[in-house]
Protein backbone atom coordinates (compact mmCIF):
# COMPACT_ATOMS: atom_id res chain seq x y z
CA UNK A 1 0.00 0.00 0.00
CA UNK A 2 1.61 3.46 -0.80
CA UNK A 3 1.79 6.49 1.67
CA UNK A 4 1.16 9.63 1.32
CA UNK A 5 3.29 11.79 3.14
CA UNK A 6 3.06 14.87 1.81
CA UNK A 7 0.85 16.65 4.66
CA UNK A 8 2.91 14.65 7.44
CA UNK A 9 2.92 16.94 10.05
CA UNK A 10 6.30 17.13 12.47
CA UNK A 11 5.97 19.53 15.19
CA UNK A 12 3.35 21.38 13.80
CA UNK A 13 5.05 22.07 10.54
CA UNK A 14 4.27 20.30 7.00
CA UNK A 15 6.50 18.85 4.99
CA UNK A 16 6.69 22.90 2.74
CA UNK A 17 6.88 22.56 -0.91
CA UNK A 18 10.31 23.28 -2.87
CA UNK A 19 8.86 26.57 -4.29
CA UNK A 20 9.37 27.93 -0.54
CA UNK A 21 12.22 25.74 0.21
CA UNK A 22 14.32 27.61 -2.50
CA UNK A 23 13.05 31.12 -0.73
CA UNK A 24 13.69 30.25 2.32
CA UNK A 25 16.88 28.88 2.22
CA UNK A 26 18.41 31.37 0.12
CA UNK A 27 17.84 33.83 3.35
CA UNK A 28 21.02 32.10 4.46
CA UNK A 29 23.89 31.84 1.79
CA UNK A 30 27.48 31.36 2.43
CA UNK A 31 30.67 31.12 0.70
CA UNK A 32 32.16 27.95 -0.18
CA UNK A 33 34.56 26.32 2.48
CA UNK A 34 37.21 24.63 0.79
CA UNK A 35 35.95 25.02 -2.79
CA UNK A 36 38.45 22.94 -3.99
CA UNK A 37 37.85 19.81 -2.77
CA UNK A 38 36.68 17.23 -5.31
CA UNK A 39 32.60 15.98 -4.26
CA UNK A 40 30.66 12.69 -5.61
CA UNK A 41 27.46 13.04 -3.67
CA UNK A 42 26.32 9.76 -3.82
CA UNK A 43 22.85 9.90 -2.55
CA UNK A 44 20.73 12.78 -4.36
CA UNK A 45 16.72 12.24 -6.16
CA UNK A 46 15.41 13.89 -8.93
CA UNK A 47 11.23 14.38 -9.18
CA UNK A 48 8.52 15.91 -10.52
CA UNK A 49 5.66 15.29 -8.40
CA UNK A 50 3.08 17.23 -5.77
CA UNK A 51 5.30 19.57 -3.45
CA UNK A 52 7.29 20.56 -6.43
CA UNK A 53 9.86 19.63 -9.26
CA UNK A 54 13.27 19.23 -9.03
CA UNK A 55 14.77 18.27 -12.48
CA UNK A 56 18.22 18.56 -14.04
CA UNK A 57 17.86 22.57 -14.04
CA UNK A 58 17.26 22.56 -10.13
CA UNK A 59 19.86 20.11 -9.48
CA UNK A 60 22.28 21.40 -11.69
CA UNK A 61 21.59 25.26 -9.69
CA UNK A 62 22.13 23.29 -6.56
CA UNK A 63 25.46 21.84 -7.74
CA UNK A 64 26.62 24.97 -9.00
CA UNK A 65 26.47 26.48 -5.70
CA UNK A 66 30.21 26.88 -5.17
CA UNK A 67 31.52 23.76 -3.98
CA UNK A 68 33.62 21.49 -6.64
CA UNK A 69 30.98 18.93 -7.37
CA UNK A 70 32.32 16.30 -10.06
CA UNK A 71 29.95 13.97 -10.21
CA UNK A 72 26.05 12.50 -8.45
CA UNK A 73 24.77 9.33 -7.94
CA UNK A 74 20.66 9.03 -8.20
CA UNK A 75 18.90 7.09 -5.52
CA UNK A 76 15.25 6.27 -6.50
CA UNK A 77 12.42 8.18 -4.98
CA UNK A 78 9.39 6.57 -6.80
CA UNK A 79 9.51 8.65 -9.72
CA UNK A 80 8.50 8.40 -13.47
CA UNK A 81 7.26 4.99 -12.79
CA UNK A 82 5.64 3.32 -16.11
CA UNK A 83 1.89 3.97 -16.06
CA UNK A 84 1.42 0.72 -17.38
CA UNK A 85 2.16 -2.41 -17.91
CA UNK A 86 3.19 -5.54 -15.43
CA UNK A 87 3.31 -3.88 -11.82
CA UNK A 88 6.66 -5.21 -10.90
CA UNK A 89 8.29 -3.68 -13.83
CA UNK A 90 7.01 -0.32 -13.63
CA UNK A 91 9.95 0.90 -11.66
CA UNK A 92 12.01 0.67 -14.55
CA UNK A 93 10.41 3.91 -16.02
CA UNK A 94 12.39 5.72 -13.43
CA UNK A 95 15.82 4.06 -14.01
CA UNK A 96 15.19 4.88 -18.01
CA UNK A 97 14.04 9.26 -16.40
CA UNK A 98 17.24 9.34 -14.35
CA UNK A 99 19.33 8.01 -17.14
CA UNK A 100 18.11 10.81 -19.38
CA UNK A 101 19.14 13.01 -16.75
CA UNK A 102 22.51 11.55 -17.06
CA UNK A 103 22.48 11.63 -21.11
CA UNK A 104 21.79 15.40 -20.83
CA UNK A 105 24.19 16.26 -18.24
CA UNK A 106 26.97 14.01 -20.13
CA UNK A 107 26.53 17.27 -23.01
CA UNK A 108 27.87 19.45 -20.72
CA UNK A 109 25.07 22.02 -21.15
CA UNK A 110 24.37 21.61 -17.41
CA UNK A 111 27.50 22.25 -16.05
CA UNK A 112 31.30 20.34 -15.40
CA UNK A 113 29.73 17.50 -13.09
CA UNK A 114 28.06 14.41 -14.32
CA UNK A 115 24.86 14.42 -12.67
CA UNK A 116 23.37 11.10 -12.52
CA UNK A 117 27.05 9.17 -12.95
CA UNK A 118 25.92 6.00 -11.16
CA UNK A 119 21.98 5.03 -10.66
CA UNK A 120 20.27 3.28 -8.05
CA UNK A 121 16.78 1.83 -8.68
CA UNK A 122 14.17 0.12 -7.03
CA UNK A 123 13.00 -3.75 -7.29
CA UNK A 124 10.35 -5.46 -5.41
CA UNK A 125 12.49 -8.16 -3.61
CA UNK A 126 9.92 -9.45 -2.07
CA UNK A 127 9.37 -11.01 -5.38
CA UNK A 128 11.68 -13.70 -4.36
CA UNK A 129 13.67 -15.48 -7.42
CA UNK A 130 10.48 -13.65 -9.57
CA UNK A 131 12.59 -10.17 -9.67
CA UNK A 132 15.20 -11.42 -11.99
CA UNK A 133 13.77 -10.46 -14.83
CA UNK A 134 13.11 -7.25 -13.35
CA UNK A 135 16.50 -6.72 -12.13
CA UNK A 136 17.45 -7.38 -15.88
CA UNK A 137 15.59 -4.80 -17.10
CA UNK A 138 16.81 -2.32 -14.81
CA UNK A 139 20.10 -2.98 -15.94
CA UNK A 140 19.33 -2.97 -19.27
CA UNK A 141 17.62 0.70 -18.68
CA UNK A 142 20.89 2.06 -17.11
CA UNK A 143 22.84 2.08 -20.22
CA UNK A 144 25.57 1.10 -18.37
CA UNK A 145 25.22 3.33 -15.07
CA UNK A 146 23.48 1.26 -12.92
CA UNK A 147 24.90 0.35 -9.67
CA UNK A 148 22.39 -0.81 -7.52
CA UNK A 149 19.00 -1.49 -6.03
CA UNK A 150 17.19 0.49 -3.08
CA UNK A 151 14.02 -1.76 -1.46
CA UNK A 152 13.33 0.85 1.67
CA UNK A 153 12.20 -1.08 4.34
CA UNK A 154 11.19 1.74 6.92
CA UNK A 155 9.28 0.86 10.13
CA UNK A 156 8.72 1.77 13.41
CA UNK A 157 6.12 1.69 15.85
CA UNK A 158 5.90 5.53 16.47
CA UNK A 159 4.84 8.04 13.56
CA UNK A 160 7.98 7.84 11.62
CA UNK A 161 6.49 4.66 10.38
CA UNK A 162 3.96 6.73 8.12
CA UNK A 163 7.35 8.35 6.17
CA UNK A 164 7.91 5.95 3.85
CA UNK A 165 6.43 5.45 0.33
CA UNK A 166 4.67 1.97 1.07
CA UNK A 167 3.45 -0.04 4.15
CA UNK A 168 6.11 -2.06 4.69
CA UNK A 169 6.06 -5.20 7.59
CA UNK A 170 8.98 -5.13 10.73
CA UNK A 171 11.60 -7.04 10.36
CA UNK A 172 11.17 -7.52 6.39
CA UNK A 173 14.92 -8.14 5.72
CA UNK A 174 14.50 -11.31 7.54
CA UNK A 175 11.51 -12.63 5.24
CA UNK A 176 12.81 -15.75 3.51
CA UNK A 177 11.14 -14.28 0.27
CA UNK A 178 12.59 -11.54 0.68
CA UNK A 179 16.39 -13.28 0.71
CA UNK A 180 15.53 -15.10 -2.15
CA UNK A 181 15.11 -11.20 -3.91
CA UNK A 182 18.10 -10.02 -2.56
CA UNK A 183 20.09 -13.23 -3.38
CA UNK A 184 20.16 -12.25 -7.15
CA UNK A 185 22.02 -8.60 -6.70
CA UNK A 186 25.36 -9.77 -6.18
CA UNK A 187 25.27 -12.45 -9.27
CA UNK A 188 24.44 -9.13 -11.72
CA UNK A 189 26.74 -6.98 -9.54
CA UNK A 190 24.48 -4.82 -7.80
CA UNK A 191 24.68 -3.54 -4.42
CA UNK A 192 21.76 -2.94 -2.28
CA UNK A 193 21.40 0.25 -0.31
CA UNK A 194 19.92 -0.33 3.36
CA UNK A 195 17.24 2.09 3.98
CA UNK A 196 15.83 1.63 7.82
CA UNK A 197 15.54 3.02 11.02
CA UNK A 198 18.11 3.26 13.75
CA UNK A 199 15.87 0.73 15.70
CA UNK A 200 16.44 -1.59 12.69
CA UNK A 201 19.89 -2.00 12.19
CA UNK A 202 20.04 -4.96 14.15
CA UNK A 203 18.05 -6.72 11.43
CA UNK A 204 21.26 -5.57 9.05
CA UNK A 205 23.85 -7.46 11.35
CA UNK A 206 21.38 -10.43 10.22
CA UNK A 207 21.14 -9.42 6.39
CA UNK A 208 24.85 -8.71 6.15
CA UNK A 209 25.89 -12.33 7.85
CA UNK A 210 23.83 -14.23 5.36
CA UNK A 211 25.35 -12.15 2.64
CA UNK A 212 29.19 -11.57 3.13
CA UNK A 213 29.34 -10.66 -0.80
CA UNK A 214 26.86 -8.45 -1.31
CA UNK A 215 27.89 -4.70 -1.84
CA UNK A 216 25.90 -3.02 1.26
CA UNK A 217 25.78 0.86 1.76
CA UNK A 218 24.06 2.20 4.54
CA UNK A 219 21.86 5.07 4.08
CA UNK A 220 21.77 8.71 5.78
CA UNK A 221 23.84 7.05 8.66
CA UNK A 222 21.57 4.45 9.89
CA UNK A 223 18.52 6.78 10.35
CA UNK A 224 18.35 8.52 12.92
CA UNK A 225 15.16 8.89 14.80
CA UNK A 226 14.81 11.71 17.33
CA UNK A 227 10.38 12.02 16.75
CA UNK A 228 8.52 9.89 19.41
CA UNK A 229 8.69 7.76 20.56
CA UNK A 230 12.04 8.25 20.52
CA UNK A 231 12.17 11.96 21.10
CA UNK A 232 13.21 12.02 25.03
CA UNK A 233 16.82 12.05 26.08
CA UNK A 234 18.78 12.65 22.93
CA UNK A 235 22.01 11.58 24.60
CA UNK A 236 20.25 7.93 25.34
CA UNK A 237 19.26 7.65 21.75
CA UNK A 238 22.61 8.52 20.96
CA UNK A 239 24.02 5.78 22.64
CA UNK A 240 21.44 3.40 21.24
CA UNK A 241 22.31 4.11 17.35
CA UNK A 242 26.41 4.19 18.40
CA UNK A 243 25.93 0.67 19.35
CA UNK A 244 24.14 -0.84 16.62
CA UNK A 245 26.41 1.32 14.66
CA UNK A 246 29.62 -0.28 16.56
CA UNK A 247 27.94 -3.69 16.02
CA UNK A 248 28.12 -3.50 11.80
CA UNK A 249 31.56 -2.58 11.61
CA UNK A 250 32.34 -6.23 11.38
CA UNK A 251 31.26 -6.18 7.99
CA UNK A 252 33.86 -4.72 5.71
CA UNK A 253 30.95 -4.89 2.70
CA UNK A 254 29.21 -2.39 4.36
CA UNK A 255 29.84 1.35 3.70
CA UNK A 256 28.25 4.26 5.32
CA UNK A 257 26.52 7.33 4.18
CA UNK A 258 26.81 10.17 6.16
CA UNK A 259 23.89 12.69 5.61
CA UNK A 260 20.32 12.37 5.51
CA UNK A 261 20.60 14.53 9.00
CA UNK A 262 18.18 17.23 7.84
CA UNK A 263 15.00 14.88 7.29
CA UNK A 264 12.55 16.00 9.25
CA UNK A 265 12.37 12.86 11.19
CA UNK A 266 15.75 13.47 12.85
CA UNK A 267 14.36 15.71 15.48
CA UNK A 268 15.84 18.79 14.92
CA UNK A 269 13.59 22.51 14.66
CA UNK A 270 15.20 24.09 12.12
CA UNK A 271 12.38 23.83 9.86
CA UNK A 272 9.97 25.82 11.89
CA UNK A 273 12.52 29.02 12.38
CA UNK A 274 12.01 32.12 9.82
CA UNK A 275 15.61 32.10 9.44
CA UNK A 276 17.38 28.77 8.06
CA UNK A 277 20.42 27.60 10.03
CA UNK A 278 23.70 28.59 9.10
CA UNK A 279 26.81 25.68 8.80
CA UNK A 280 27.88 26.42 12.30
CA UNK A 281 24.68 25.40 14.09
CA UNK A 282 24.23 22.47 11.90
CA UNK A 283 27.82 21.38 12.43
CA UNK A 284 27.12 21.62 16.18
CA UNK A 285 24.18 19.68 15.57
CA UNK A 286 25.26 17.10 13.27
CA UNK A 287 29.21 16.85 14.80
CA UNK A 288 28.32 14.12 17.35
CA UNK A 289 27.33 11.27 14.34
CA UNK A 290 29.27 12.31 11.74
CA UNK A 291 32.71 11.98 14.00
CA UNK A 292 30.99 8.56 15.54
CA UNK A 293 30.53 7.37 11.84
CA UNK A 294 34.42 8.45 10.65
CA UNK A 295 35.89 7.05 14.01
CA UNK A 296 34.05 3.85 13.56
CA UNK A 297 34.45 2.78 9.98
CA UNK A 298 37.08 5.09 8.74
CA UNK A 299 36.79 7.47 5.91
CA UNK A 300 37.75 4.82 3.54
CA UNK A 301 34.01 3.20 4.33
CA UNK A 302 32.46 6.21 4.94
CA UNK A 303 30.99 8.65 2.09
CA UNK A 304 29.55 12.27 2.52
CA UNK A 305 25.81 12.55 1.10
CA UNK A 306 23.36 15.77 0.60
CA UNK A 307 20.11 13.47 0.21
CA UNK A 308 18.95 16.55 -1.65
CA UNK A 309 15.93 18.01 -2.10
CA UNK A 310 14.98 15.87 1.03
CA UNK A 311 17.48 18.34 3.33
CA UNK A 312 16.53 21.28 1.37
CA UNK A 313 13.83 21.00 4.82
CA UNK A 314 16.46 22.36 6.76
CA UNK A 315 18.99 23.87 4.67
CA UNK A 316 20.53 25.14 1.80
CA UNK A 317 22.79 22.69 -0.71
CA UNK A 318 25.91 25.10 -0.47
CA UNK A 319 25.30 25.41 3.39
CA UNK A 320 24.77 21.73 4.43
CA UNK A 321 28.39 20.86 2.45
CA UNK A 322 29.73 23.79 4.81
CA UNK A 323 28.78 22.23 7.76
CA UNK A 324 30.03 18.70 6.71
CA UNK A 325 33.46 20.17 5.90
CA UNK A 326 33.43 22.64 9.26
CA UNK A 327 32.54 18.83 10.97
CA UNK A 328 35.82 17.46 8.98
CA UNK A 329 38.22 20.55 8.88
CA UNK A 330 40.85 18.85 11.23
CA UNK A 331 40.77 15.53 8.65
CA UNK A 332 44.03 14.95 6.56
CA UNK A 333 44.30 15.67 2.93
CA UNK A 334 43.87 12.18 2.14
CA UNK A 335 40.88 11.92 4.49
CA UNK A 336 38.93 14.09 3.47
CA UNK A 337 39.39 12.95 -0.45
CA UNK A 338 38.12 9.51 0.59
CA UNK A 339 35.36 11.00 2.79
CA UNK A 340 34.39 13.34 -0.55
CA UNK A 341 35.33 11.55 -3.54
CA UNK A 342 37.11 8.21 -3.48
CA UNK A 343 34.91 6.24 -1.23
CA UNK A 344 31.92 6.84 -3.26
CA UNK A 345 33.90 6.71 -6.17
CA UNK A 346 35.03 3.26 -5.71
CA UNK A 347 31.67 2.16 -4.44
CA UNK A 348 29.62 3.08 -7.00
CA UNK A 349 32.38 2.48 -9.45
CA UNK A 350 32.59 6.23 -11.15
CA UNK A 351 35.51 7.36 -12.96
CA UNK A 352 35.65 11.29 -11.99
CA UNK A 353 38.45 13.70 -11.69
Amino acid sequence: MALDHSAYVFRGNAYRDLAELDVWTRRCEEAAIEPDLPIVDPHHHVWDRRGGRYLIDELAADVASGHNVVATVFIECGAAYRADGPVEMRPVGEVEFANGIAAMSASGHYGSARLCAGLVGHADLTLGRRVQPVLEALVAAGNGRLRGIRHGVTWDSGNAARFGRREVPPHQVLDPTFREGFACLQPLGLSFESWQFHPQLPDLVDLLRAFPQTNVILNHAGGLLGIAPHDGDRDEVFAIWRAHMRNLTQFPNLTVKIGGLGMLYCGWDFHLRDMPPGSEELAAAWRPYVETCIELFGPERCMMESNFPVDKQSCGYGVLWNALKRITQHCSAAQKAALYRDTAARVYRLVVQ
